[in-house]
């Protein structure tokens, strides 16, 4: 997963400040609609799940639900940034590395 855009680390935190009101385990209050907020924003996201395990749909529905409401949005995200990759039939979900 290597970095698509230059983020310092002021402008990482202040994203993060900006979306995650209430600190970085509370929900996001809005998906960015620019690309590069989206990548910090899944950047941090990422973190709750781990490397070398393979979850299934439900379990990632699960966590991303916790984090915001249309967690579709932000598993598609994840998906397409590549930060997460899934199985053909879309039943098994894992860890891009």
């Amino acid at each position: 997963m290597g970095e698509r855009f230059t983020i310092t680390d002021v402008e990482r935190e202040k994203v993060l400040g900006n979306y995650f009101k209430q600190g970085l385990q509370g929900p996001l209050d809005v998906f960015p609609s620019k690309e590069k907020r989206k990548y910090i924003i899944a950047q941090e996201i990422i973190k709750q799940f781990e490397v070398d395990r393979i979850y299934v749909e439900k379990e990632i529905n699960d966590k991303l639900a916790t984090i915001y409401p249309d967690f579709a949005t932000v598993r598609r995200f994840l998906i397409d940034y590549r930060f997460m990759a899934r199985s053909v039939d879309g039943k098994e979900y894992w860890i891009e590395v």
